[in-house]
């Protein structure tokens, strides 16, 4: 994966110097230009993933008009790009009109290092989830604003997609692992879409919410007279699934009865409707899923061996969200983007506090919860950026009394709790913890690190 490019377009020499030391540090490439026409220059031979631009030149060390023309002319050329605004206190008001142009985000002068790790690592997120929603419409994998492919950038759901991939072309069945709400069912849609039965239907029955009665019809189907509320003929899932995959959800749900009834069929590899003796082949690719412990169910005699071996040719685990966090920024961009357009808004973006806020929250809901979270902020948010008390995260349960903790995870307790509390802004933190705004500053790059 090649590193982002970074352009920093500034006059001054030192500084220029500064975040290319700094940013290169982060693993980023960078190029840079003193002047408006370097910029320009820069921009034809490597378009950069996100621009740290300066209002003020020489020519011109007040009204930023030079700046502002260059933005414009940037923009005209480079629609998706970032572009972050160097401004200090006194040329705000600068920052605010070129906001109004197309830049995302403003940094001020003198700088933190936090500051500039964290801003370039949000927007180039929020970039890197908007060209993939592109991507994906491009593609036509984007339908009523569902996605039909993974996004992701950890090397969990790396390992994931390249076991996934290599299963995908065969016959043998899979059997997906993992939390509710990692995407069990998006990798399983993934995995017909790449196997030679993605010309066929993908049909998925949910186990765990189908009724002990209804078992056997929904998956067999049934014939007319078959039961009392049988009034006519029913085509069962494995038929609806000839040719394409069948999709067994929440597989470990389903009781003693009915796993030796499914053991029977996958053995065989017929079936008979309910009321009818004509036995029916099953033509379809099977993929289960579960989010249970299935091999402590196996230990508590709750389910069959014999039909977990029939089931699990190949086991890919998903991991929990918690276990993949470098996807939350990415995932976080995403979802905004998405409900934000179904929502009839420009796409929101995350302030910092919000971004720390994500990045801390234990998610027991997994990608579910976030896309959950993501929706509500959209409808909550007032502005163009959503903040920590738009996102209104459950507080997450503190087992450790401060007692029990080290000074430096106290440090780091009490610090994000001051920051969600006045709602990411990092001056009413400092505030309220009693030190400067730069001292706090120095402190989070401290415990980041």
């Amino acid at each position: 994966m090649s590193k982002p490019l970074i352009l920093v377009a500034d006059d001054h020499a030192d500084v220029r110097q500064a975040l290319s030391l700094l940013l290169r540090d982060g693993g980023y490439d960078v190029l840079t230009a003193a002047s408006p026409a370097e910029a320009l220059s820069a921009l034809r031979q490597s378009p950069p993933d996100l621009i740290l631009l300066d209002l003020n030149y020489q020519r011109d060390t007040t009204s930023g008009v030079e700046g502002l023309e260059l933005l414009k002319q940037i923009r005209a050329r480079h629609r998706a790009v970032p572009i972050v605004i160097l401004t200090g206190w006194a040329t705000v008001s600068l920052a605010v009109q070129a906001m109004h142009l197309g830049a995302q985000d403003f940094l001020e002068k003198p700088w933190e290092n936090a500051r500039v790790r964290s801003l370039v690592a949000q927007r180039l997120a929020s970039a890197r989830a908007r060209a993939e929603m592109r991507r994906l419409e491009d593609e036509g994998q984007l339908s009523d604003g569902e996605v039909d492919a993974p996004i992701y950038r950890s090397r969990a759901m790396q390992e994931v997609l390249a076991v996934a991939g290599r299963v995908a072309s065969s016959e043998v069945p899979v059997l997906l692992t993992g939390e509710s709400g990692t995407g069990k069912s998006l990798i399983a849609r993934w995995i017909h879409r790449h196997s030679p039965h993605a010309n066929g239907p993908f049909v998925s029955v949910n186990l765990g919410g189908l009724a002990e009665t209804l078992f056997e019809s929904e998956l067999f189907g049934h014939v007319k007279g078959a039961f009392t509320d049988a009034r006519s003929d029913r085509v069962g899932r494995i038929e609806r699934a000839r040719g394409g995959t069948l999709f067994l959800d929440e597989i470990s749900n389903i009781t003693p009865a009915q796993q030796a009834r499914l053991l029977h069929v996958l053995e065989d590899g017929t079936y008979e409707r309910v009321g009818e003796t004509v036995p029916r082949s099953v033509d379809a690719r099977i993929l289960a899923a579960t989010n249970a412990d299935i091999r402590q169910l196996m230990r508590d005699g709750r389910f069959r061996e014999d039909l977990y071996f029939r089931l699990n040719t190949v086991e890919v685990a998903l991991p929990p969200l918690r276990a993949r966090r470098d996807d939350i920024p990415l995932l976080a961009a995403y979802f905004l983007a998405r409900y934000s357009r179904g929502s009839g808004r420009e796409p929101l973006t995350l302030t910092e506090g919000a971004s720390r806020a994500l990045d801390s929250h234990d998610w027991p809901g997994n990608v579910r919860e976030l896309a959950h979270v993501m929706q509500r902020a959209v409808l909550l948010a007032k502005g163009e950026t959503v903040e920590v008390a738009d996102l209104r995260l459950a507080e997450r349960e503190v087992t450790e009394t401060l007692e029990n903790l080290t000074l430096e995870q106290a440090e780091r307790y009490v610090i994000q709790r001051a920051l969600e509390s006045c709602g990411g802004d990092v001056m009413a933190a400092a505030a309220k913890l009693g030190m400067s705004r730069s001292a706090l500053y120095r402190r989070l790059e401290k415990i980041r690190e």
